[in-house]
């Protein structure tokens, strides 16, 4: 019991620590948080915290007794991936808001939407992208642990509505194949799950904590 009581009380910390955050940026338009936006003090404290939750996780192999927590839509509440960082940056006037992911475990799949909408309000829609994803197993570890290997597919680019107004005409826009980075396979360790909350590791060594949806 003391350990349990211990791990919700660092969630409880972490993402009080969050909600904070997001509440003192709100001009950001309900978008996650990131590390380029907030102090170098507050970046290190959230890193204690997460990896202090990490290190409390009542899945150590998620992948073999927690996959079904898996399962679901999840709300990206702050991270340091570049790929995030730089949704801050996108072109033509659009402004990103939330970031969902929304995983399939039957199928061994999941899609990453992020809503956007123009700084005018004219304006908004999506960017979707679709991947599989599998156990990365290795010749020691023949159970699947905490790592999974990803194979991105497509990327959709949505406008769903124009003044207001609900349209189908440009959902989607625009369908390309997605781009998996070049000599490496794209890679996420799953480092804390409960019902409620996941943090991941990107294979550069970036950070993303989510809430259920």
């Amino acid at each position: 019991m003391p350990k349990v009581q211990n791990r919700l009380e660092v969630k409880q910390n972490l993402l009080a620590e969050i909600k904070e955050l997001q509440n003192n940026l709100q001009a950001f338009n309900d978008s996650p948080i990131t590390d380029l936006e907030i102090s170098q003090k507050k970046v290190q404290k959230i890193e204690a915290l997460t990896v202090n939750l990490e290190n409390l996780t009542p899945f150590p192999r998620p992948l073999t007794y927690g996959s079904q927590l898996l399962d679901g839509a999840w709300l990206l509440e702050y991270s340091t991936a570049r790929e995030i960082r730089s949704l801050r940056r996108l072109p033509f006037g659009f402004l990103v808001g939330k970031i969902y992911q929304i995983i399939d475990i039957k199928t061994a799949s999941f899609e990453n939407r992020a809503w956007v909408k123009h700084k005018t309000g004219l304006l908004s829609g999506y960017v979707r992208i679709t991947a599989t994803f599998e156990p990365a197993l290795t010749e020691e570890d023949r159970l699947p642990n905490q790592k999974i290997n990803v194979n991105f597919r497509q990327r959709f680019i949505a406008i769903t509505k124009i003044l207001g107004i609900k349209t189908k005409i440009l959902d989607p826009l625009k369908v390309l194949e997605a781009r998996n980075p070049q000599g490496r396979i794209p890679s996420l360790d799953i480092t804390y799950i409960d019902e409620t909350m996941r943090i991941g590791r990107g294979g550069d060594g970036s950070l993303f904590i989510l809430t259920k949806a």
